[in-house]
């Protein structure tokens, strides 16, 4: 067999691929680190238990009154099962109530008193991150929205999907 032989096997394919740099990781640890520095806030400022995702759905509460999970999912633009999981954990922190809704596979979410008294402080640091995030904008050469924008105009035109099955080397069977 020839190098240029395209049956020839590939020696990676039987190494762990989790072993190889994930081009994910750095986007992930950066996400992570930002929003312990979130975090890092809440708790300077005594909120204790609060997490960066709970803040989105507190403020929207705060402003529609009680809604079921999905409703409060589809006005966000998150799945159900995120937002099942973060109304899990807000209520654990006693930010939110699950009352039974208008049938029996339904609940009704609500703020609690302590997660009503926290909003007017997450309505400001939501700002103050959006503001800060505009800043960070025009420190770097790329700004962080212009590139996400320009990565779901790629994916528009070529799906993840779609870009992985050209890439996919499936083994035989």
């Amino acid at each position: 067999m020839t190098s240029a032989d395209s049956t020839a096997p590939d020696p990676s394919a039987s190494a762990d691929p989790t072993t190889q740099p994930d081009p994910w990781h750095t986007l992930h640890e950066l996400l992570a680190a930002m929003d312990a520095e979130i975090e890092r806030v809440y708790r300077e400022r005594g909120i204790e238990g609060v997490r960066p995702r709970f803040a989105y759905p507190l403020i929207r509460l705060a402003h529609t009154g009680p809604l079921t999970i999905r409703e409060l999912a589809t006005s966000l633009g998150r799945s159900h099962s995120a937002i099942s999981q973060t109304v899990t954990a807000m209520r654990k922190e006693d930010l939110v109530t699950s009352e039974p809704g208008p049938d029996a596979r339904t609940r009704r979410i609500d703020l609690t008193e302590r997660g009503r008294a926290l909003v007017p402080f997450l309505e400001a640091e939501w700002r103050a991150t959006h503001r800060t995030v505009a800043e960070l904008d025009g420190e770097v050469p790329y700004a962080m929205t212009s590139v996400v924008e320009e990565v779901r105009k790629a994916l528009e035109r070529r799906t993840m999907r779609q870009r992985i099955l050209d890439h996919i080397e499936e083994p035989s069977r």
